[in-house]
């Protein structure tokens, strides 16, 4: 090496270090209105950048050094501003007004299947569901059969023959009333219902006519029966059932009138215990039942739950029947079973 070129050379390393001058977007040759296109038409995640954002990022590509791996600090504040459109664009998780809530749910697929489910069961009517089955089929058995029946024997007997049949079915449960009244420890009206017993048995001919309700006897007719006896003395009325040739009851009012309808044929016999009697006598008094209940049984049927209005009606009925016995409420001729 020459004199000269060691010269040069000691020159540069002892010349002082100084920073290099900040690089300048001309110098890194930016061109924003290609950027701009650049961002509508390029695939990469670039594209959704405006030129703005992309003119930073080539700031901070230029300031970045090499030597140590940290950034320079800026010439002077740049400020971030946002994407012309976002990436992902995400709506409210839920609409503010709870009006267009109800109105999206009013437009919800029309073949959606939604299932509702009946009610569960009150305490009184454990075995709804089944009931509700029962309930359907009977009202189908009496449109078609029992309905019409009951009209072509109310058009084809008088009205003083039908009077006359229950009059002597009625007066044969008189017994029956009799010893419930005894065993509620009501020996007045025993007493009442003997007589009554008594009068129309003779007077009136066999109980075809009822002379004891008239003057001057004035004894109103009462219906009674073992049923009422438990509930008197507090025996709850259990699962309400409806059931096939007997309609609505419950536990404790189908013991009842299983005790009462055996009364006669163990006391008496013949001809209470042949179906010679029981079956004639059970059609009658079912078919007068559905001609006089018919416009309480229509009522019923028109209304929006015709097996929860028959069972609410029963229960109601049966409950008051009850207290009237106990002197809850003024009992009324006819009402007690």
């Amino acid at each position: 090496m020459s004199f000269s070129e060691f010269a040069i050379a000691m020159a540069l390393v002892n010349a002082p270090v100084t920073a290099p001058p900040p690089t300048t977007t001309a110098a890194l040759g930016f061109d924003s209105a290609a950027a701009d296109v650049q961002a509508m038409a390029a695939p990469s995640p670039l594209a959704a950048l405006s030129a703005s954002e992309q003119l930073f990022g080539s700031i901070a590509a230029a300031a970045w050094q090499p030597e140590t791996g940290a950034p320079a600090p800026a010439p002077w504040p740049v400020p971030l501003e946002p994407a012309a459109e976002p990436l992902s664009p995400v709506g409210p998780l839920a609409p503010a007004d709870p009006a267009a809530a109800a109105a999206e749910a009013d437009q919800a697929d029309p073949n959606e299947i939604i299932v509702t489910a009946r009610p569960r069961a009150p305490k009184s009517d454990p075995l709804q569901s089944l009931n509700a089955d029962s309930f359907s089929v009977v009202q189908g058995v009496d449109d078609a059969v029992v309905g019409p029946v009951a009209d072509v024997y109310e058009k084809a007997l008088p009205s003083p023959v039908r009077t006359g049949l229950i009059n002597f079915l009625s007066n044969l449960g008189e017994p029956v009333v009799f010893l419930n009244y005894l065993l509620q420890l009501k020996p007045g009206k025993a007493a009442e219902t003997l007589g009554r017993f008594a009068i129309n048995s003779t007077i009136g001919i066999g109980g075809l006519v009822d002379v004891a309700k008239k003057e001057p006897f004035n004894l109103p007719r009462r219906l009674n029966g073992f049923a009422n006896t438990l509930g008197y003395y507090g025996v709850e009325q259990g699962a309400f059932l409806f059931l096939p040739l007997i309609g609505p009851t419950t536990v404790r009012d189908l013991f009842g009138r299983v005790v009462d309808l055996s009364v006669l044929p163990f006391a008496v016999g013949k001809p209470f215990n042949q179906l010679a009697y029981t079956l004639p006598s059970g059609i009658i008094t079912s078919l007068d039942f559905r001609v006089e209940q018919d416009a309480q049984l229509q009522e019923l049927r028109d209304s929006n739950d015709p097996y929860t209005a028959t069972r609410e009606l029963y229960l109601k009925k049966r409950q008051a029947e009850i207290d009237a016995l106990r002197g809850k409420s003024p009992e009324k001729e006819g009402d007690v079973e």
